[in-house]
C-alpha cells in the first residue's frame, strides 16, 4: 500500500458489504439472463403465432418488411438471401429467437444460445434496424450489446450449466 493511500475502508472479512457486494458480482447476470431469455421467448412465439408475419407479402408480412429493409440495409445481400424464401427466413428467425431464449432462461448450453442471439440480433441491426436515425433508436444494437456478457461469462449459477458442471465436478472428484 502506497504511503497514505487506503484502497478500502475495511478489510473484507471485516465488512459485511464485502460479502453483499461479492454477492451481488456472482448473481449480476442472472437478471439480464431472464430479461434476455423471456424477450426472446415472447419475440419468437410472436412470431409463430402472427399469422400475417409469416407470409411472402401482404401487411405485417416477413415479405414486405424484408423489401422495405432492402434498400436501406448495410448488408442488402442478407436481405436477398431472406427474400429467396421470406417465410423459411421467417421461420428460422422465429425458432432461433425461441432457442436461445429457452437456452438463456434455462441456463443450458448458455454461451451458444447467447452467441446466437448476438447473432440474430446483428442480422437485425445490420438489415431491419440499420437505417434508425439516431442510431440508438434501432433496438437491435443494444439486444447486441446485451448478449455479449452471456457470450463471456456463460451462466455460472441458477442454471443447468452449474448443475451440470458440478455434478461432473462430483464424479471425478474434483473440488473447487
Amino acid at each position: 500500500m502506497t504511503h497514505g493511500m487506503r484502497t478500502e475502508a475495511h478489510p473484507p472479512h471485516l465488512d459485511g458489504d464485502g460479502d453483499r457486494r461479492d454477492t451481488a458480482t456472482r448473481y449480476a447476470l442472472v437478471p439480464l439472463r431472464i430479461f434476455l431469455g423471456i424477450t426472446f421467448v415472447y419475440a419468437g412465439l410472436d412470431k409463430l403465432t402472427e399469422s400475417a408475419f409469416m407470409k411472402d407479402a401482404g401487411a405485417g408480412s416477413i415479405g414486405d418488411m424484408m423489401r422495405g429493409v432492402r434498400d436501406s440495409s448495410a448488408v442488402p445481400a442478407l436481405v436477398d438471401m431472406a427474400l429467396e424464401s421470406p417465410v423459411a427466413f421467417g421461420y428460422a428467425i422465429a425458432l432461433g429467437e425461441l432457442a436461445v431464449g429457452i437456452g438463456a432462461l434455462l441456463g443450458l448450453l448458455t454461451r451458444i444460445a447467447a452467441l446466437g442471439g448476438a447473432l440474430i440480433s446483428l442480422g437485425l441491426w445490420l438489415t431491419v434496424s440499420w437505417a434508425a436515425d439516431p442510431y440508438y433508436y434501432g433496438n437491435d444494437l443494444p439486444y447486441l450489446m446485451a448478449w455479449t456478457p452471456l457470450v463471456l461469462a456463460g451462466a455460472p449459477l441458477l442454471s443447468v450449466d452449474a448443475a451440470l458442471r458440478t455434478r461432473r465436478r462430483q464424479r471425478t472428484g474434483e473440488h473447487r
